[in-house]
């Protein structure tokens, strides 16, 4: 397998009342393709600051990140944002779906999005097959037209790891993505993760508190005060 990501000596800082705060003191990370790597560590050691600078959400104060030969934090406003739709799908925590739009809507929307602003762009039927296609692989299409309103957590849940795929990212970066869950419909989610990777070949990195989950990962990371320690 050769490396999708490499993280080089990725430092980031934040200026606080008390002074300059840091959190990441230089992450060295490669992530392979089809990996999927676990990030675990106490509240507070920087795994979520870490993911968001894999996905080019934030900016590391200093140090590089790699997508194959691509230096992503060299590219300009527009050209990165391009290329993280393109390549980066999300799934946090908290599910963030638009309450007034159905589930179909809501994963339907960044391909929608994409093809307004890219020439390349996905047509409309192929977006709304691919739709089809991830609500019903996520044991969603009966409640396709439901709105978030009118689903359970794991059904959100569900729902935004549907819109995560929908423009066929190479990579998955999820932060905490079974913590608003309780365990039995944490661990359907997970099964769900695991399963995509396996059959898909989808790489994922995934934050969590949840040890005896993280173990089901390839590979499993430790963050201690800002570095990975294993």
């Amino acid at each position: 397998m050769t490396n999708l990501v490499e993280a080089v000596e990725i430092k980031k800082s934040f200026q606080t009342e008390a002074g300059e705060l840091q959190v990441l003191k230089g992450i060295n990370l490669s992530i392979k393709e089809g990996e999927m790597v676990g990030i675990v560590g106490a509240s507070g050691v920087g795994k979520s600051t870490l993911l968001h600078i894999l996905g080019a959400l934030d900016s590391p104060t200093s140090g590089e990140v790699f997508y194959s030969s691509t230096n992503i934090f060299s590219l300009d406003g527009k050209s990165l944002a391009s290329f993280r739709n393109k390549t980066i799908g999300f799934v946090f925590q908290f599910h963030h779906l638009l309450p007034e739009f159905t589930a179909f809507e809501n994963v339907m929307m960044p391909g929608l999005i994409q093809k307004s602003a890219a020439k390349d762009g996905k047509n409309y039927k192929e977006i709304y097959k691919k739709t089809e296609e991830l609500l019903n692989e996520m044991g969603l299409s009966e409640r396709k037209t439901h709105r978030p309103g009118e689903l359970s957590g794991g059904e959100q849940q569900r729902v935004a790891v549907a819109r995560a795929l929908i423009l066929e990212p190479k990579i998955v970066l999820a932060d905490e993505p079974t913590g608003n869950l309780d365990a039995i419909t944490g661990e359907e989610l997970f099964n769900i993760l695991v399963n995509l990777n396996k059959e898909k070949g989808i790489t994922f990195v995934i934050v969590t508190h949840n040890e005896s989950l993280s173990k089901r990962c390839h590979r499993l990371l430790r963050m201690v005060d800002g570095r990975i320690a294993e």
